[in-house]
């Protein structure tokens, strides 16, 4: 069986160096920006929504290895999918990064996303991985800006009614 650790610095430096929907998109119909002060990152995320369906995403901007590797996971898995289910895996990326969901237990949608499970056990980095994602819900409910501090904080905000 692989090494946990191994596997997520793999993952970590592969999404790092050639992260997936890394730019802008043009027909976009949602947009925000995540910033997380505690680390310098600093994203902009823009949706394609047609209906209910994520046709088109993509990020850009500064971040640590963690935040890109997030981002480029997140939205691999978003794309084509409605926007329920990205507010499920939203709400599941969070509670297992903040130690609130085992993804032993199984009972979860986060496939290869789990891979992020360490980060719990690493709580200044615990934002970083969360931020893209807390991004993608304040596009969703067109809040234009975000961060990781104060009442804005997705440790302690709830996120969607997933």
């Amino acid at each position: 069986m692989a090494d946990p650790k191994a596997l997520y610095q793999e993952v970590i430096l592969d999404h790092n160096r050639k992260p997936r929907n890394f730019g802008t998109l043009s027909q976009a119909s949602h947009t925000a920006e995540g910033h997380n002060p505690l680390c310098g990152d600093h994203i902009t995320l823009a949706l394609e929504l047609r209906g209910d369906a994520i046709e088109g995403i993509a990020f850009q901007g500064e971040s640590c290895a963690i935040c890109k590797a997030s981002a480029s996971m997140m939205t691999a898995m978003v794309k084509g999918k409605t926007r329920q289910t990205a507010e499920t895996l939203i709400k599941e990326f969070r509670d297992m990064a903040t130690g609130a969901l085992d993804v032993g237990q199984g009972d979860h949608h986060l496939g290869r996303l789990t891979v992020f499970a360490g980060v719990r056990d690493l709580p200044t980095r615990v934002k970083c991985a969360i931020l893209p994602w807390h991004t993608l819900h304040a596009a969703f409910n067109s809040v234009s800006s975000t961060s990781t501090e104060a009442g804005d904080d997705p440790m302690h905000a709830p996120i969607g009614d997933a």
